[in-house]
């Protein structure tokens, strides 16, 4: 295993429209606030907004395959969601190597989403075994 404590990684994607609505067919979550324009206009965010867990669908792409190792298989996520994302918004992904196991390739990163402005819109923390 190559990772060290601290090594760090990330990626950004934009969240189009057409992102939200696959990510509605694929999750089958067609709540009205992601997807119908004129109820997003009503609610306390004026817009739509996109759901939280595409966000940790951004987190596991980058640790699926955005990190030098891999080959992982994903033991668990804890998630917590501060701030709306809006259709249009870029979000980075970040996760940062928190701890290693010594008697297993068991991995702990902190895991952080951002907005361009760089405010936090999901903070958790994963964990990841490391394959062979």
């Amino acid at each position: 295993m190559k990772l060290k404590v601290g090594d760090k990684f990330e990626i950004s994607r934009e969240v189009t429209s057409e992102l939200v609505q696959t990510f509605a067919d694929v999750s089958g979550d067609h709540n009205p606030i992601h997807l119908d324009d004129e109820f997003a206009a009503t609610t306390q965010f004026g817009q739509r907004i996109a759901h939280g867990m595409l966000s940790g669908a951004f987190i596991s792409a980058l640790l699926g395959f955005g990190m030098t190792e891999r080959k992982i298989v994903y033991l668990s996520q804890s998630l917590k969601f501060t701030k709306p994302v809006l259709i249009g918004e870029t979000v980075t992904a970040t996760a940062v190597v928190k701890t290693i196991r010594e008697d297993k390739p068991i991995v702990t990163l902190e895991t952080v989403c951002t907005d361009r402005l760089g405010d936090v819109v999901v903070t958790g923390e994963a964990v990841i075994l490391v394959l062979d």
